[in-house]
């Protein structure tokens, strides 16, 4: 899944213990494989988050959805961006391994 979001520079500063907490929570779904976040400046970020299958993401959206509207969203700026979702087909990262 990657992402666009655009942060409130001064309210993300102030948020960083829930941040490293929604985090943990993160990596604790089955099929996380990890996240990728580049700061593009001015508060902008893109999120590249890799999970073993679509499944996975599904299911971790369930658990992850409310936690994202209590802790990620009240930081933003603007909505986030969906750029798209779809199956990793080249990485230099390491193996990837898919379901799908």
């Amino acid at each position: 899944m990657l992402r666009i979001n655009s942060f409130d520079e001064a309210k993300l500063a102030e948020a960083q213990e829930n941040l490293r907490e929604f985090d943990r929570l993160h990596a604790a779904q089955p099929g996380f494989l990890g996240n990728l976040t580049v700061d593009l400046g001015g508060g902008r970020r893109f999120v590249l988050n890799l999970w073993r299958s679509a499944e996975d993401a599904q299911a971790g959206l369930s658990v992850l959805g409310p936690e994202v509207r209590r802790v990620v969203e009240p930081l933003l700026s603007a909505p986030s961006e969906l750029i798209g979702m779809g199956p990793v087909i080249s990485s230099d990262f390491g193996p990837v391994t898919s379901s799908e």
